[in-house]
């Protein structure tokens, strides 16, 4: 694997401090305090994925990732897990041996079955990590999507780091099911004394929830907001809410009416398909999210995520700051590029309305009381070079902070 040189890294480091510095609106941005960029939804050949987790590794962390959380459905990656090898399935002779040369042949382990059939033994995620972190700049973040559902309707939730893993719940209700999904991976919180996000996945695939049905769960925290999945309908329909209206709508809700803290917004990939590229197929490098904090480290992650401090993307890079009274941003420019930043808010009757605009480079909020919440929306005029869905523009989501207003 390719390294990027060290000169090279304190170049590009250097420059993006002079950068911060010219971009800096009126009051001190925080400079100096890293982001890191993750993935928290990602799958491989040990659930329903179409590729080894080592190629799935390499390709994030070529991709400069910092963090990668393979979350498989009802899974861990550990133990014996072996997969077979034919023709027209996820795991062809082509890629095995595709696999065998990138990695080498001796690491690649297939064994003959009684039936005379080949499979492959599928990496470990402590396998994984002897391979492939690498301190302050590559580490995996041990994950799941518990899958579970009720009647028709699927409910998924990714929690990482984990110790163990966590299974389906159960419950009698949608809202049952789901509370109860968000209870176990609190209390293993609790025992453990270990932080953990666990994020609501894709709540319009297969039509499967309403804003209602997730606004008054306890323990619930982020969800995704964008998810790179091309069949979990992101922007809902003529009869539905978009993800990002359901955003606003439970906040709201959770505000005024439950009396819990702010829903944060991820963005992730919800990769499946790594050797098939196109809008028809979930690939990866999509949407994920950059993680303000001091270390990469997973506790220093999950704190800084459990604050706020982080923002969603599918390309757009800002560096912010958001205090009980403003929020201003410094958007890195592409060249040829512009931005639209829009400050969306609750204030009064009116649920997750545009309260700002500002074509600059450095836009500002500045509270003026009465808003229950502002979030920052940026739409660049990049188009996406692998969409969710045609013409879609790279963008990113700022976290919303809680005004004043009731």
């Amino acid at each position: 694997m390719n390294k990027t040189p060290t000169v090279l890294i304190m170049l590009l480091t250097f420059g993006l401090g002079i950068w911060m510095a010219c971009a800096k609106p009126e009051s001190q941005l925080d400079s100096t305090t890293p982001f890191w960029k993750g993935n928290t939804h990602t799958h491989s050949l040990w659930s329903d994925g179409d590729a080894a987790p080592e190629w799935i590794a390499d390709w994030y962390k070529e991709q400069n990732y910092n963090f990668l959380v393979l979350s498989d459905h009802n899974i861990l990656s550990t133990g014996n897990k072996w997969f077979p090898v034919k023709d027209k399935t996820r795991l062809t002779p082509q890629r095995l041996a595709a696999l065998q040369t990138q990695f080498g042949a001796d690491l690649v382990q297939t064994r003959v079955e009684g039936d005379g059939t080949e499979s492959m033994k599928l990496k470990t995620l402590p396998e994984l990590r002897a391979r492939f972190e690498e301190i302050g700049q590559f580490i995996f973040l041990q994950g799941e999507e518990i899958t579970d559902g009720f009647d028709k309707a699927n409910i998924h939730i990714n929690a990482f780091p984990l110790s163990e893993l966590i299974r389906p719940q159960k419950g009698a209700s949608i809202q049952e099911t789901l509370q109860r999904n968000f209870d176990a991976v609190h209390q293993l919180a609790q025992d453990t004394g270990k932080g953990i996000i666990a994020h609501l996945n894709h709540p319009n695939f297969t039509w499967s929830l309403t804003w209602q049905d997730f606004a008054a769960i306890q323990h619930e925290q982020f969800f995704e907001v964008y998810n790179g999945h091309n069949s979990v309908r992101n922007y809902g329909d003529a009869e539905r809410e978009s993800t990002e209206r359901m955003w606003d709508l439970v906040n709201t809700a959770r505000l005024r009416e439950h009396g819990l803290p702010l829903l944060f917004g991820l963005a992730t990939d919800d990769s499946h398909h790594y050797h098939d590229w196109g809008e028809n197929h979930p690939n990866p490098g999509r949407g994920w999210v950059q993680v303000r904090a001091a270390t990469l480290e997973p506790e220093a992650l999950v704190s800084a995520m459990q604050q706020g401090d982080f923002y969603a993307s599918t390309g757009v890079e800002i560096n912010y700051s958001s205090t009980g009274d403003a929020i201003q941003l410094a958007i890195q420019p592409k060249p040829g590029v512009t931005y639209r930043t829009e400050f969306i808010g609750t204030r009064g009757e009116e649920i997750g309305v545009v309260l700002q605009t500002s074509s600059e480079l450095t836009p500002k909020y500045s509270l003026i009381g009465d808003e229950l919440f502002v979030r920052a929306r940026i739409t660049s005029s990049k188009l996406h070079a692998n969409p969710f869905a045609e013409g879609d523009f790279e963008m990113a989501w700022l976290q919303p902070i809680q005004g004043g207003g009731k």
